[in-house]
């Protein structure tokens, strides 16, 4: 997503500590790389791995990161799940399947809750997200206090570990600012059109249409008028786009301007 010009200023600035990502034993460069980029999308920051196969630094990984470079500048690496989580006071292991150990299951909206309130306390909380191929073992998910688990098809429940990533670090983005988003219409700048505006585009809607003969059988006007201003008025048009429209049916009319919105012409404006 390219930069914004005008930002809401309640997308920003999140108060509480955020969560970290812990990337258990990831074997491809371009999945941590990945897995930066979907954190940076919802303002994640801290990513640890465990015993990256290919090693530390990956220049696969900053290639997929995608201008992810804070993420990536600031990846710790760590060799066992222990030394990774040994500063966290809470951590959700991540699994797309039932496991032996015996611990709350909890949905990634569930999780992003239990991490926002946490959060807001001042302590640190993790998600832990295991190998590409077979995920966590069992010891590894004892090591945590919960588990998360996707609302996936249970038939097709393996996920790439950067969906898996996006998807918690989008719930605990929603639940961080109430889901704010960065930017909506500007209705100071793109203000809805006054009844009387709409009215004068009917009027030259239909004008235009009445001077080609559109209406026909001549009985049928009325219900085709309101079913024609019916289709306008769902629109929503604002101030700008009804100027526009009448725009266009001034050029269909073959006229040389555009009618002003006062014109006060009979039948067409």
């Amino acid at each position: 997503m390219t930069r914004n010009a005008h930002i809401d200023p309640a997308a920003t600035g999140l108060s509480l500590t955020a969560p970290c990502v812990i990337l258990c034993e990831p074997q491809l460069g371009e999945n941590i790389g990945t897995a930066a980029r979907a954190m940076a999308n919802f303002g994640l920051s801290d990513l640890r791995l465990v015993n990256p196969r290919d090693g530390w630094p990956s220049e696969k990984a900053r290639a997929a990161a995608s201008r992810a470079d804070h993420v990536i500048d600031g990846v710790q690496v760590f060799d066992s799940v222990e030394a990774a989580i040994a500063d966290l006071s809470f951590v959700f292991a991540t699994t797309a399947r039932s496991r032996e150990v015996a611990k709350p299951v909890r949905g990634p909206d569930e999780a992003a809750a239990t991490t926002t309130r946490l959060g807001a306390e001042g302590a640190k909380v993790g998600y832990l997200f295991g190998r590409e191929r077979w995920g966590l073992n069992n010891d590894e998910v004892a090591l945590a206090d919960e588990i998360v688990t996707l609302p996936v098809d249970p038939d097709f429940a393996s996920l790439n570990i950067a969906q898996a990533v996006l998807v918690c670090s989008y719930e605990w983005r929603v639940k961080a600012n109430g889901g704010a988003l960065p930017f909506r219409l500007d209705e100071e700048a793109n203000p809805p059109a006054s009844k009387d505006d709409l009215q004068r585009l009917f009027d030259h809607f239909e004008g235009a249409l009445d001077a080609v003969n559109f209406f026909r059988p001549p009985e049928k006007r009325p219900s085709m008028v309101r079913n024609l201003r019916n289709i306008l008025q769902k629109a929503a048009l604002t101030d700008q786009e009804v100027k526009t429209l009448r725009g266009v049916i001034a050029a269909l009319e073959g006229r040389k301007t555009r009618p002003h919105s006062g014109s006060g012409e009979s039948g067409k404006g």
